[in-house]
């Protein structure tokens, strides 16, 4: 009886739901790009002869997925015969490997594709994961293991000097295709000592890419990213990687105003472990859409001829390419297809550190695993070059360059409800010249990228192997980015790792990015004061600025931002800076009178000492590192929920005087009232470390160095 009125109140159980396949392949469920016959295909080509018949036929029986499925090629004119269109080893210059960070991907899965981009002659991108350093020499084989394009992102993971000056393009991703306006999170499983290591955190923690890079909040400052970037590294492209999305050609025009040399458009497609699930199958848009209005925006507004366009997110096939060259884009990204190539089952276990072909994971049983190889990667962009070839060939076409921005040579499918016209709607244009992008010449730099050091480089690096070198000058608001010439010559040099010892004595108010990548053995001392940015990645350089003497030093001396994403070195303000100060340091050491809200942010490493006010939220997203605070009483108050602060303890003291020792030395009197009489401070300091939560995450040494790199595998 009970049990029947149960059943008439509640009544029987309700049936599972199948599973629908949204995440993983159901026979019944939804479509996949990669089911695993197509995946099988692909491989299978790829073993063998490289042929693509079997595994385009999967893709047609799959229908229309994306906006180019609805799109039919028209002919340009009769065809012609294949032995009349470019070669492959010409198509594959524009083929680069998308951008996968060596965390998210097994270092064996990261070299092996650097290594076979770089023996076809085309690009892989590293992410914004770094790189050994020990992979900047060859193998034992004589091939290139590092990444041609470095990526330079929000967190600026292993952003170093000397990682910018091995670059032959440089990559500023402003945003991710997977998961537009989000930041990126490595997780913790997943954060090996070689990864933390590579990227100045800590063993175990998860690895927090902030949302916006915290020195581009306008084009402008985008344009003193790219100058100081250039500074470091002048032959390198300079690239700007957006997202598709609706008004993206507006931001796009801005980005060949700030003198990027090329923009990629990212679609939707994509995520090897560091996107969430929502994301991965909710946000962004195709290509498709945001590269047609990026190159219709810059052709109407004359901007086209200056800069090269990329595109990747879910390309598959050597008729996808051709779709996108026909919309504008010169170069082509690879990153789904190419894992799949070197042996992705397509498990979706990327952020779980448990993928079983050892390309997604940093376990070293599932590493050992991994059967994949540069040769592979190698006939896999073949394969597609070739597909490519025959497309071109039944057009009518002899190369890319003639399909670039040819629209008219596409024609909308009967879509129902979906009008495709705006995305057929660009107006005539062709390039300039029929040579790919990167052999192009750049577009002349601006006036405003002259400063004082440019023009005394050559001098200065002749004096270095005399012994030190002081160079005198008098600064202003247009020498901006100072030191970042110097830095990057140095670390050119046939034997780099031999210490330098350059001094700048300069005077008057330097210009932005003072400092910036400054390396071990320069030494920058301005009397007076600096804009924003000083101590932009920092890497092993000194940077101190104080007033001229008879000036009070209670007064901002530094703009916003400094000290962002620096990896060694030591910074002296003596007076107050702006906001955001520290965001992302994972080694410098710095000491500063006072800075506005946001302090230390995302910091991962080293030491900060605020002898005055501080702003709100500071510590947000600190996962290692150490912050020693002057409380005036109000400290506590603005501390974020992600720090804590104690009092100061016998093992703290050494380290936090060394330091204001070496502020009073630079001119600082707070710091000398503050040495003489130390016992009547220290009791006014608080030290503020990450909150200790997750007990596998190691708490971050108080030095200035990043911890040590393993070997390369």
């Amino acid at each position: 009886m009970l049990i029947a009125n149960h059943r008439r109140a509640f009544g029987e159980a309700a049936p599972k739901l199948e599973d629908p396949g949204q995440v993983r392949f159901r026979g019944s469920g939804e479509t996949h790009a990669y089911a695993p016959k197509v995946v099988k295909a692909l491989q299978q080509a790829v073993g063998g002869d490289g042929q693509l018949a079997a595994y385009r036929g999967l893709l047609a029986d799959l229908g229309a997925r994306q906006p180019r499925d609805l799109l039919v090629l028209r002919s340009a004119g009769p065809p012609v015969a294949l032995g009349e269109v470019e070669s492959a080893s010409q198509v594959v210059r524009r083929f680069v490997s998308s951008a996968m960070s060596l965390g998210a991907l097994s270092p064996e899965a990261h070299q092996s594709i650097s290594i076979g981009m770089a023996r076809l002659g085309g690009s892989a991108n590293s992410g914004e994961g770094g790189e050994d350093p020990a992979w900047y020499a060859p193998s034992v084989d004589g091939d290139r293991r590092d990444a041609a394009i470095k990526q330079v992102a929000s967190a600026r993971f292993g952003v170093t000097a000397e990682y910018l000056a091995r670059a032959e393009q440089l990559e500023i991703k402003i945003a991710q295709g997977s998961k537009p306006g989000e930041g990126g999170q490595l997780p913790g499983k997943k954060v090996t000592a070689f990864i933390a290591g590579l990227r100045r955190g800590q063993p175990g923690a998860t690895m927090i890419s902030p949302p916006p890079h915290h020195d581009i909040y306008s084009i402008e400052d985008l344009a003193q990213l790219i100058s100081d970037l250039r500074a470091v590294n002048p032959t390198a492209r300079i690239g700007v990687k957006l997202v598709a999305g609706a008004g993206i050609g507006t931001i796009a025009a801005g980005v060949a105003k700030a003198h990027a040399d090329y923009i990629m458009v990212s679609g939707h497609s994509g995520g090897t472990g560091a996107s969430p699930l929502s994301s991965i199958k909710h946000a962004g848009l195709p290509w498709e859409l945001g590269l047609a209005e990026t190159h219709q925006v810059l052709v109407r507004n004359r901007l086209r001829d200056r800069v090269a366009l990329r595109t990747d997110g879910g390309l598959q096939t050597g008729r996808d390419v051709v779709v996108a060259a026909l919309l504008g884009a010169e170069e082509f990204g690879f990153g789904t297809a190419a894992l799949v190539a070197i042996g992705c089952d397509m498990a979706r276990q990327c952020h779980l550190d448990t993928c079983p072909t050892g390309i997604a994971t940093q376990r070293e049983d599932l590493r050992a695993k991994f059967t994949g190889s540069p040769a592979q990667v190698v006939t896999f962009f073949t394969a597609i070059a070739e597909d490519v070839r025959r497309e071109l060939a039944a057009m009518g076409l002899r190369s890319l360059s003639d399909a670039v921005g040819r629209a008219d040579l596409l024609e909308g499918t009967d879509a129902g409800a979906i009008d495709l016209g705006r995305l057929l709607a660009a107006p005539p244009w062709s390039p300039a010249t029929g040579e790919p992008p990167r052999d192009r010449p750049r577009w002349p730099d601006r006036p405003l990228d002259a400063c004082f050091e440019a023009d005394a480089l050559d001098g200065i690096i002749a004096r270095v192997a005399e012994g030190e070198t002081l160079v005198r000058a008098r600064v202003t608001t247009r020498d901006r980015g100072i030191g970042a010439r110097l830095a990057g010559a140095l670390q050119r040099r046939p034997e780099p790792r031999q210490l330098p010892h350059v001094r700048y004595e300069l005077s008057g108010s330097a210009g932005q990015s003072l400092g910036a990548f400054s390396v071990a053995g320069m030494r920058i001392h301005v009397v007076g004061e600096a804009n924003d940015y000083v101590g932009k990645g920092l890497s092993g350089g000194t940077v101190v600025v104080r007033p001229p003497v008879g000036v009070a030093q209670d007064q901002a001396i530094a703009g916003n931002v400094c000290l962002f994403g620096a990896t060694a070195g030591v910074l002296h303000l003596v007076g107050s800076a702006g906001m955001r100060f520290a965001v992302r340091n994972s080694g410098a050491r710095a000491v500063v009178e006072g800075i506005g809200a946001h302090g230390c942010e995302y910091m991962t490493g080293g030491t900060v000492v605020v002898l005055g006010s501080i702003g709100p939220n500071f510590g947000a997203g600190m996962t290692g590192g150490r912050a020693y605070l002057l409380d005036d009483g109000s400290g506590r108050k603005q501390l974020s929920a992600s720090v804590e602060a104690r009092p100061l303890d016998e093992s703290d003291a050494p380290t936090l005087r060394d330091l204001l020792v070496a502020h009073a030395d630079e001119g600082s009197r707070k710091a000398s009232t503050i040495v003489v009489e130390w016992e009547r401070w220290r009791g006014r300091f608080l030290v503020v470390e990450p909150r200790a939560e997750d007990p596998a995450v190691s708490q971050a040494p108080s030095s200035a160095e990043a911890p040590p790199l393993a070997l390369a595998r």
